[in-house]
């Protein structure tokens, strides 16, 4: 870790300076309100984002937009396959859990270029009684965890659903009662994992297509909406930093990874949640990173078939970011009509 700053110095390695394109596109799936981070990648490369949503709002960020077939689509993957060969892209990574183990399969199989871990690894991690088994299988630290009519082992639990997100249905159980009560409450299958205390910190990791982490970037959870990380700071903690890079150098994980963990006065630290994709605090890796190496600087590199040496616990500590919401004014074609509501914004204070 280090404070050095990296306002205005020249990216290493060839990586593509903001607005001058790289010369492979990179197609982002899924890009919903992920605004920051298309628009970030479409600083560095051409940027191909897709989404069935025609008022997705990230899409007016990249340079190409498609519409493409919902997931469930057969049609889904050959969409994709067809804008890759278009465009000449490097790199396909999701934005969104539901497609991670479709892109995974037709990554395996050799149909796109997708940043993901094996379709095994990316099926586990999408269902958090199945991570909790993975992570126990290859020793890594999970809270103790069992399914609804098993014995847990100790009181309070998280009731929370197996293929759960956006902190959505997740009640805290007291007793047996309680836990078998929500556990029947919940419309879909849940699991019962011991509740943690202490605070809660996630881990933003990047690894390249061997599957060796390059960065791990830990930082604290102030405050979270929704299950997403609103405010935050980047850490300098070597213990999180070794977590991050073990865990997805054991998963095998390549591209964007989140890892969530509690360090719990009792148990110590304990990994809650894996997304093998990018997490909802995307600004906290990008303030951070030296110059040249932000997520998307690298991925742009990788996707254009460069080696990036790894260079886990490089990083800026200390920097903090607060996310807000905005708009987009759209005109009677869906086009971007480039006025805002603000004529200037607010003075700066001095």
């Amino acid at each position: 870790m280090t404070s050095e700053s990296a306002a205005g110095d020249p990216a290493p390695g060839g990586a593509a300076p903001a607005g001058e394109p790289a010369g492979k596109a990179v197609l982002l799936t899924g890009v919903g309100k992920r605004y920051d981070i298309v628009s970030a990648f479409a600083a560095r490369a051409t940027v191909v984002a897709v989404d069935p949503n025609p008022l997705a709002p990230a899409q007016y960020a990249a340079q190409v937009r498609r519409s493409v077939p919902v997931i469930e689509d057969p049609a889904y993957v050959p969409a994709l396959v067809d804008l890759c060969a278009e465009f000449d892209v490097g790199a396909v990574v999701p934005l969104t859990d539901l497609d991670l183990e479709v892109l995974a399969r037709a990554r395996a199989e050799g149909q796109l270029p997708a940043l993901l871990p094996d379709p095994d690894v990316a099926a586990a991690t999408f269902d958090k009684y199945e991570t909790h088994l993975l992570l126990e299988r290859l020793g890594l630290p999970s809270p103790p965890t069992v399914l609804p009519g098993q014995a847990a082992q100790a009181y309070p639990v998280m009731v929370k659903p197996r293929r759960g997100s956006g902190a959505r249905s997740i009640h805290l159980a007291h007793d047996a009662a309680e836990a078998a009560f929500f556990a029947a409450y919940i419309p879909e299958p849940v699991m019962v994992q011991r509740a943690m205390g202490g605070p809660e910190f996630s881990i933003d990791c990047l690894s390249d297509p061997t599957q060796r982490c390059l960065n791990a970037i830990p930082r604290t959870m102030i405050e979270s909406r929704g299950g997403e990380s609103i405010k935050g700071t980047v850490i300098a903690d070597p213990e999180l930093v070794r977590l991050g890079r073990d865990v997805v150098e054991a998963l095998g994980v390549r591209g964007p990874c989140t890892v969530q963990a509690f360090r719990d006065p009792e148990l110590g630290l304990r990994i809650t949640d894996v997304n093998t994709r990018f997490g909802g605090a995307f600004p906290a890796p990008m303030y951070a990173a030296l110059p040249g190496r932000s997520y998307p600087e690298l991925i742009v590199r990788l996707a254009a078939g460069q080696a990036v040496e790894p260079h886990v616990g490089e990083f800026r500590a200390g920097t903090t970011f607060t996310r807000y919401y905005w708009q987009l004014e759209l005109d009677e074609r869906l086009t971007p009509t480039g006025r805002d509501i603000v004529d200037g914004g607010p003075p700066r204070p001095r």
